[in-house]
């Protein structure tokens, strides 16, 4: 490939990822628009060369994931409120949304009055996080696993 065709595809390619277009789709697009047969890897070599910094990129993407994500989680809330931990129930719900990493997730409402989220990873190891309140005690945990058995088994 000579010299301008090459400066051309970076122009062309360091415009697109300024887009936020990914590196699959920009290869679709050169090998298009240039009428070339690059492979991935070839875009991934070109993409090394360019004056990008990547850290920063990838740190904005994981932010507007995160966004995403939340404002997903917002729209997909149920309509009315679960029960109030007030009543001494414990309260978990599933969420229609996976999230990254995880093979499922929800939020819990303790009987205490503390409010997280769950999430169960890959490899079945349970987690709290974005815990709201006192920590859980001993019977809050007790009862958030007996209410996430019911949950996700439907109370077999």
């Amino acid at each position: 490939m000579d010299k301008a065709l090459e400066n051309d595809i970076k122009i062309f390619m360091a415009s697109r990822i300024a887009e936020g277009i990914s590196l699959s789709d920009i290869q679709n697009e050169v090998n298009e628009k240039f009428q070339l047969s690059m492979t991935y890897m070839d875009i991934r070599i070109l993409a090394a060369g360019l004056d990008i910094d990547w850290q920063a990129k990838a740190a904005a993407k994981a932010e507007e994931e995160k966004k995403e994500e939340e404002t997903a989680k917002e729209e997909a809330a149920p309509a009315e409120a679960p029960a109030a931990p007030a009543d001494g129930k414990t309260v978990v719900e599933i969420s229609k949304l996976m999230r990254p990493g995880t093979a499922l997730s929800g939020s819990v409402k303790f009987a205490s009055g503390s409010t997280a989220d769950w999430y169960i990873d890959q490899t079945g190891r349970l987690g709290l996080e974005n815990l709201v309140g006192n920590q859980p005690t001993q019977e809050d945990i007790q009862q958030f696993q007996v209410e996430l058995e019911k949950a996700v088994y439907g109370g077999r």
